[in-house]
């Protein structure tokens, strides 16, 4: 579809489609014609927020590879010679493991989503402070500490450099000499 909507369209179209002028999209407007790709694309285009999330591999990152790996290995370990009987030793990994694994599942079942929302809007203020407040305000001292700091250099070599100049041709014909005696 290249140009603006037919008339003979109707409204609930023109709310699906973005804005487009004769010179092209809203968001684009030195383009002249709206490509193909890009209506097609709005068809097949995701939501980043409904995106499929991978159920095997839930740690694509790994930022928890050494932090929280522990198995029964890791915790309970008999050394050589000092070895309980062979069914305590299943029993007991088998209810560390268990307890570990479903002691879990209900932690997260009760308190994993009120803190995904509570991290969730921790990380939201989070990007906001730092998109809205701290950026520009890095941005606002670096403009105005670049002015002080040429005006700070103007002075240095205004008043400074003149009198260090004449301190060093009056102090260059200083001689000094060092003898041993012996």
């Amino acid at each position: 579809m290249t140009g603006g909507l037919k008339d003979s369209e109707s409204d609930e179209t023109f709310l699906q489609l973005p804005f487009i002028r004769k010179q092209g999209n809203i968001y684009k407007p030195n383009n002249k014609d709206m490509d193909n790709d890009s209506m097609s694309g709005m068809k097949t285009m995701q939501d980043v927020h409904t995106k499929e999330i991978d159920l095997v591999n839930r740690d694509p990152k790994h930022l928890n590879d050494e932090v929280v790996k522990v198995d029964f290995e890791d915790v309970i370990a008999e050394p050589a010679g000092t070895y309980s009987f062979d069914g305590v030793w299943k029993a007991s990994f088998t209810t560390f493991t268990v307890t570990k694994y479903w002691c879990y599942r209900l932690l997260t079942a009760l308190v994993g989503i009120p803190l995904a929302l509570i991290w969730g809007i921790f990380f939201a203020i989070l990007s906001f402070i730092h998109i809205w407040a701290v950026v520009p305000c890095l941005k606002s001292y670096l403009i105005e500490i670049h002015c002080v700091s040429r005006v700070y250099s103007i002075c240095i070599h205004t008043f400074c450099d003149p009198l260090f100049e004449a301190m060093g041709k009056c102090c260059s014909s200083i001689r000094i000499s060092t003898t041993k005696e012996v």
